[in-house]
């Protein structure tokens, strides 16, 4: 509800600015309200008031911009994308201490994917285990 009215406000105050900055004169003076003094307002008078009414139109579109900002994002919840739990399988070693006896009967159980194999999916890599070093020779 409050984002929608501001965004109204937002189209409004966006209407209202570029309809000031139109009227405004431009520096060949071709565009805008000019004129003698004899007018409804003298030429200085009528810049004060539509460089006044810019400032004022621009403070408000951008704290109608900031708030959209935060309405919209009030919203979404503070999950990353990446799952740290599952990257936090993926990196920490498995352990030892907590893991049930293996019955020699039982199917075997597939490894848990390492770092390694997340790697090489995200490369387009096959998972080639990588190779066995050489031993320094003295």
């Amino acid at each position: 509800m409050l984002q929608t009215i501001l965004l109204v406000a937002m189209i409004l105050i966006s209407v209202a600015l570029a309809g000031v900055i139109l009227l405004q004169r431009s520096e060949g003076g071709a565009l805008g309200m000019g004129g003698g003094p004899s007018g409804f307002m003298t030429a200085r008078g009528a810049g004060n008031l539509l460089t006044r009414t810019t400032w004022i139109l621009s403070i408000l579109f951008f704290l109608c911009a900031i708030g959209l900002t935060i309405v919209g994002n009030m919203d979404r919840s503070s999950r990353s994308i990446v799952d740290a739990d599952a990257v936090g399988e993926l990196a920490a070693p498995p352990s030892t201490s907590s893991a049930p006896a293996a019955d020699p009967t039982a199917p075997a159980q597939p490894a848990a994917p390492s770092l390694q194999d997340l790697e090489s999916s995200l490369s387009g890599a096959s998972a080639a285990p990588a190779p066995a070093q050489p031993a320094p020779t003295e």
